[in-house]
């Protein structure tokens, strides 16, 4: 059996993509996944805060799934959503060059994804604080999606694993109100560190539109990437089906 090692670039304190990833993966022979991780404790847009995001210490943690052989390389973050798309197409180059690995995002998977689908309005459900929040929603609004948005105001990474499953269904629910025509046409969970992944399939069901997670985009795009039929995954919602 032809083996696919897929590396995973992990904030720090984020304790839910690993587990979220491992689980996903098993239900694919042959594809495992490794994880590197760089030191990120908080979302906001302090220069603290943005500074966590220097593709150096990125370039480094990606530097030792090299040493794995890992084919494909992912960022398991969503920091380019409010920093600007181009900062992951810059790393995606970067890792490339380093590594000779191929290389993904979260958020680029997403977008790819949402393109796919022709997505224009979504629904963004986030744990982030009002202004990285709005940042998130002008920087979709120039590439011509419109979003209406739920968030929690949380700005400590480690407190997003903390998010429950209520909370999310709540936003879920709440954002798909409205007249028909105004609806979100897909919902996104944009947080690696939230476990929305698990029942994103069940809230598709209920809500009748599909449901894009971001652990789960990078892990659709990282299969594509390594040529692995990605259907099998198709319990853990639509995404995989694309």
């Amino acid at each position: 059996m032809t083996r696919h090692l897929l590396g995973m670039l992990t904030p720090s304190s984020n304790t839910t993509l690993e587990p979220v990833t491992s689980a996903m993966v098993a239900d694919v022979p042959g594809v495992s996944t490794h994880f590197s991780r760089f030191r990120v404790l908080e979302i906001s847009l302090s220069q603290q805060a943005l500074g966590q995001f220097d593709p150096t210490g990125i370039l480094a943690a990606a530097i030792l799934l090299k040493d794995a052989r890992c084919e494909v390389i992912g960022w398991n973050g969503t920091s380019a959503s409010w920093l600007g798309f181009d900062t992951d197409e810059r790393l995606c180059e970067r890792i490339e060059a380093e590594t000779g690995a191929k290389a993904c995002t979260s958020v680029l998977a997403l977008n790819e994804a949402l393109q796919l689908a022709g997505i224009t309005r979504l629904g963004l459900l986030t744990p982030y604080r009002s202004d990285v929040q709005a940042a998130i929603v002008a920087n979709y609004a120039r590439s011509g999606i419109a979003c209406t948005e739920r968030h929690l105001g949380i700005q400590d990474n480690f407190s997003f694993s903390e998010v429950t499953e209520a909370q999310v269904r709540e936003m879920a629910h709440d954002v798909m109100r409205g007249p028909a025509g105004s609806r979100p046409q897909a919902l996104t969970v944009l947080c690696t560190n939230v476990r929305a992944a698990t029942f994103a399939a069940e809230l598709e069901e209920e809500l009748g539109v599909p449901v894009y997670d971001s652990i789960a985009t990078v892990v659709w795009k990282a299969l594509r990437l390594a040529n692995v039929e990605t259907a099998g995954l198709r319990r853990w919602g639509s995404l995989f089906a694309l």
